[in-house]
């Protein structure tokens, strides 16, 4: 697919490079931000390279088509976000789940606010969903495997997937909404709940 072509006058003074010897990694960091600004629609080989402080051509040279950019751009998001969140830190106590949460969102909105185009963008383009279903497993398995660290009977479906729309349910209001002290109350609250699944009914 080729760029669109940006109107006369409209264009932007190209960025300096900043970050060139970050490769890939910092052109998908450019894509993010793009669409995180202003959805999936302006997501462009020169919109990425603007961003990115970088040559048209090293976009094309390094993803070849806009469908393999977006599809990596999604691979790093989920990926990165998994890392950021501790969503996956394995100690089995209640009291750590989802710790980084909070600082998740407040260093990284960008990266949410991607991710969330890009499931609304999805409804309108089906070939996307295959690619992030396949992506979005990795936070349900990541949850699934840390509840069944801290819970004595086997996690169903249902359970895990429970807790994780809670997760990213505070993820968009604190996206949206800020108010990270409110995301913190709920946390304590959910970790509660855990602690209380995890030690099972008293005097049992």
């Amino acid at each position: 697919m080729t760029d669109s072509v940006e109107p006369a006058g409209e264009r932007r003074p190209r960025k300096r490079v900043n970050h060139y010897g970050t490769g890939r990694a910092a052109l998908l960091d450019a894509a993010v931000r793009v669409v995180a600004r202003g959805g999936l629609r302006k997501l462009t080989y020169r919109a990425v390279a603007e961003e990115a402080g970088v040559t048209h051509g090293l976009v094309v040279h390094h993803f070849g088509s806009r469908d393999a950019l977006i599809e990596e751009a999604v691979t790093h998001a989920v990926r990165t976000s998994l890392t950021s969140s501790t969503l996956d830190i394995g100690t089995g106590d209640p009291d750590d789940f989802a710790g980084g949460l909070t600082d998740m969102v407040d260093s990284g909105p960008e990266l949410q606010a991607f991710q969330y185009e890009l499931l609304l963008e999805a409804r309108r383009r089906p070939e996307l969903l295959p690619h992030l279903r396949s992506l979005y497993e990795e936070y349900f398995e990541a949850t699934r495997r840390e509840l069944s660290r801290m819970l004595p009977a086997p996690v169903s479906r249902g359970t895990s997937r429970l807790v994780f729309a809670a997760l990213e349910g505070l993820v968009l209001h604190q996206l949206v909404f800020g108010e990270r002290e409110v995301t913190e109350e709920a946390l304590a609250e959910l970790r509660t709940l855990l602690r209380g699944l995890a030690e099972g009914p008293a005097g049992s």
